[in-house]
């Protein structure tokens, strides 16, 4: 599968790869180091968690390189009337009577519990490139679908806060 990534993405992911080879690889073994200290290892709690904690810093940095490797880099930028990546946008959802707020992700930055959606989900797929008062048709399955109105686009780029969800 290769992962959609913006050129923020990119970057995101280059810092935090950065960050846990310089910084916490060197505490981590630092901390395996001292609790190897503190004698025998088959029944020294503290060595086996250091040595797991560093081992899941280790996975984390080669799943990003291999994301890194395997992605395709999409552009973010969109006109100020459609859709885009970054954009937040008011959905009406015709069945529910219901107006709700999203924002247009990436699928590493998607949470639908924080209202981020990705552009590789089905509502995002059906929205992206539209316009405020478009009817958009959001297919589900082969036999399940349903229809949102976009009420309002926001443009919201590259806020500093993002976060690539961790797997």
């Amino acid at each position: 599968m290769y992962d959609k990534l913006t050129k923020s993405d990119v970057e995101k992911i280059q810092e935090e790869i950065e960050h846990r080879k310089i910084v916490v690889r060197r505490e981590l073994i630092e901390s395996v180091k001292e609790a190897r200290a503190h004698g025998d290892l088959s029944e020294n709690f503290e060595y086996h968690a250091a040595k797991k904690e560093k081992n899941r810093n280790e996975s984390r940095i080669r799943y990003l390189e291999r994301m890194l490797k395997t992605a395709v880099i999409v552009d973010d930028s969109s006109k100020d009337d459609e859709v885009g990546i970054n954009n937040t946008v008011e959905l009406y959802f015709e069945e529910d009577a219901e107006v709700e707020t999203y924002r247009l992700v990436t699928s590493v930055r998607g949470s639908s519990i924080n209202g981020l959606i990705s552009i590789e989900s089905p509502i995002g797929k059906a929205i992206l490139g539209h316009k405020v008062n478009d009817r958009v048709f959001v297919k589900v399955n082969e036999n399940v679908g349903y229809f949102v109105v976009i009420r309002k686009i926001v443009n919201t780029h590259n806020d500093e806060d993002d976060k690539i969800r961790s797997f």
